[in-house]
């Protein structure tokens, strides 16, 4: 694999919490440090976006907390404290470049939403028109895992944001040099993989689980981070921030950290439907699924079940007669109609849905990606 980025022109970055951290709160130096890179890639002409942990962090070291966090108002509490002055910080430091930054806070809901989702690539553009730098991170004080509207980490947000706006490259830094065999930290012979072609098995194995009292990543999110950018043709890089000017070096192609091949490009829809997250499950019989498999649509008689709430437009995984998902859609349906239309001969949807229907389910293949 070759680090030529000569067609590089938009670049995501993002800033992982392990590397802003220290025992008292958040490093400012080392966000001055990033700013500065920033600002050298914004003069060689290169658009820069920003994705970045931090503001529990922030609040933490106000309120005077140690320790990990393990109560979702508490989290919230210390980033509804932190996200203001994390900011200010950032605002403080682009501005000492002639920089202007914005915040943009999001939640897993706005890119599920496919008209926010849409909507976010035409704010984000007009920002980067005017000579800004984005500042993406979490809105932590309104998600949350309960209500299924939180990313997981910044890691798979970022590239999210990468795969929306079409970047070429997604850097990740942290506090590690990349993905290694094994953990450095215990084996001193883990090798650490500078090029990674394809993201498979073997791959996600080496890549273990969150590391701090802090974040909520580890490698594996990364890893999983890259995968969902390669599917909008972007390279990944995973490198460690404490190497000196990282980020010019990384774009003057010296081989630092782990490097990730972009796997096939998706159609933006693709990336919408398969970084969604569902709300249901649609159970087909073989047949059905061998016809899917073949680029043709789902029609209602092979439907065996319907799981979940959702409505029409929503994103759902359709399993096989073994259980096992093998795809995602949007459907033209709500669970509530497709369970009444199950197994039912097209001839009877004028009289179970009405007349204004289509007797299609789920079009193949614009509205639906495999998954296995």
């Amino acid at each position: 694999m070759s680090r030529s980025f000569e067609n590089v022109k938009t670049v995501v970055v993002k800033v992982g919490t392990n590397l802003l951290s220290t025992k008292t709160g958040i490093d400012e130096k080392r966000i001055e440090d990033i700013v500065g890179q920033i600002a050298q890639l914004r003069k060689r002409g290169y658009q820069v976006l920003l994705v970045t942990s931090g503001a529990i962090g922030m609040g933490k070291k106000e309120l005077g907390i140690e320790g990990r966090l393990t109560k979702i108002e508490m989290r919230q509490a210390c980033a509804a404290i932190g996200q203001p002055i994390l900011m200010s910080a950032y605002r403080e430091h682009f501005s000492r470049h002639g920089l202007l930054c914005s915040q943009v806070l999001l939640t897993r809901e706005e890119m599920n939403n496919r008209r926010t989702y849409v909507n976010l690539r035409n704010s984000v553009t007009k920002l980067l028109e005017l000579g800004v730098v984005p500042v993406f991170n979490e809105n932590d004080v309104v998600s949350t895992r309960e209500i299924g509207t939180t990313f997981g980490d910044n890691d798979r947000m970022g590239a999210m944001v990468a795969s929306k706006i079409d970047a070429e490259l997604f850097i990740i830094l942290s506090d590690i040099d990349g993905l290694y065999t094994t953990d450095p930290r215990r084996d001193s012979s883990a090798r650490l993989l500078t090029e990674i072609d394809i993201i498979d098995d073997r791959i996600l194995s080496y890549a273990g689980g969150a590391g701090s009292s802090l974040g909520t990543g580890g490698m594996k999110s990364k890893v999983l981070a890259a995968q969902i950018a390669g599917t909008a043709g972007c390279t990944c890089i995973i490198a460690s921030g404490y190497v000196e000017n990282v980020l010019v070096r990384l774009l003057d192609g010296e081989e630092i950290g782990s490097c990730f091949a972009p796997s096939v490009r998706l159609s933006a829809r693709e990336r919408w439907i398969l970084n969604n997250s569902h709300k249901g499950r649609i159970v087909v019989d073989e047949g059905a699924k061998n016809a899917l498999l073949a680029h043709k649509s789902l029609l209602p008689k092979g439907i065996v079940s319907v799981e979940g709430t959702f409505d029409a437009g929503d994103v759902v995984k359709i399993a096989g007669p073994d259980g096992r998902a093998f795809a995602k859609a949007a459907v033209y349906y709500s669970s509530a109609q497709i369970a009444m239309a199950a197994g039912k001969d097209s001839r009877q949807l004028d009289r179970i849905l009405g007349t204004e229907h289509s007797e299609k389910v789920v079009f193949r293949p614009e509205d639906m990606v495999l998954t296995d």
